[in-house]
């Protein structure tokens, strides 16, 4: 992304509303609140056993587990960008901007556990290994919300709705092929969250979507287009859109093929798939017409 000045929105806050107007979401925060685990203690690291993996699958499996912490990194600064931007705006309801600390908390441990897990492999990896694969994980997040020139529901949409949805699709997957008893503990806390986030995502935007505008679905249609074709095909969450015979995919198959909490290629491209139609059929409920994009193609081929 080209270096540019960031336009804040000017802060309209007041009349400040705290109280609470969406059941839905702020049951999740509850929930949210009710569910905190540590990372250090529930998840038994001391039952994993690095001796039992041979060296290339463990070399394989830091490289997917490592890659995971770069995509879960970036709500780090995401997450507390959208609050801001929430905050600045006036009259958005109080209960999504609760869910959002609790779900930032919840990245963070997210992180954490990717983290650990791929140096009991052989070491976190903290860079891809072709630099060119670099820019589809910078995406400068947190000065896309905070711009003034940004729809505010646009992102919110294709961020906190469809992308969490992908994620927790894809999670639930690797969730089913793991067996490994660490792998498996960190992927149930995942899925856990990611449900929880996936949900929130999609209950706002069912709650935003009856104020919409004809110019606010076409912002919308417009920034999940971007988003499945600018980073999705770029191998944000599956390096083989990307880079099919790259050295991320074929650790991908590898690390699946060893039950340490991942799918094939072709199994995640059945789950991008599935969910494509879904992300149409869900958006189409609240009068957004998806155009054609380059990704839904690519995987009809």
């Amino acid at each position: 992304m080209n270096a540019s000045a960031t336009r804040i929105p000017v802060e309209r806050r007041f009349p400040l509303t705290l109280r609470q107007s969406i059941t839905s979401i702020r049951e999740l925060y509850e929930t949210g609140k009710q569910k905190r685990w540590v990372p250090e203690t529930d998840i038994p690291w001391a039952a994993f056993d690095a001796g039992s993996l041979d060296a290339p699958v463990r070399e394989a499996a830091r490289l997917t587990w490592s890659r995971r912490a770069w995509v879960e990194y970036a709500g780090l600064s995401e997450t507390p960008a959208l609050l801001v931007r929430l905050c600045l705006e006036s009259g958005r309801e109080s209960d999504p901007k609760y869910f959002l600390t609790v779900r930032n908390t919840e990245e963070a441990w997210q992180i954490e556990c990717y983290h650990r897990y791929a140096t009991l492999l052989g070491g976190y990896v903290n860079r891809p290994p072709d630099p060119r694969r670099e820019a589809v994980f910078n995406q400068c997040r947190h000065r896309q919300v905070l711009d003034a020139g940004c729809n505010a529901d646009a992102f919110f949409t294709a961020h906190a709705a469809v992308e969490d949805g992908l994620e927790l699709a894809l999670y639930q997957a690797y969730l089913a092929n793991a067996a490994e008893p660490v792998a498996r503990r960190i992927l149930e806390q995942s899925v856990q969250a990611k449900e929880r986030h996936a949900t929130f995502g999609w209950l706002y935007v069912a709650e935003r979507a009856a104020q919409w505008s004809d110019a606010d679905r076409a912002a919308v249609a417009d920034a999940v287009a971007r988003y499945l074709d600018e980073v999705e095909l770029g191998g944000y969450h599956c390096p083989w859109l990307a880079d099919p015979g790259g050295a991320e995919s074929r650790a991908l198959e590898l690390t699946a093929q060893a039950g340490l909490g991942a799918v094939s290629c072709a199994q995640e491209q059945e789950v991008l798939q599935a969910y494509l139609e879904t992300v149409q059929r869900r958006l189409g409920d609240f009068g957004v017409e998806l155009p054609a994009t380059a990704l839904a193609a690519r995987r009809s081929d």
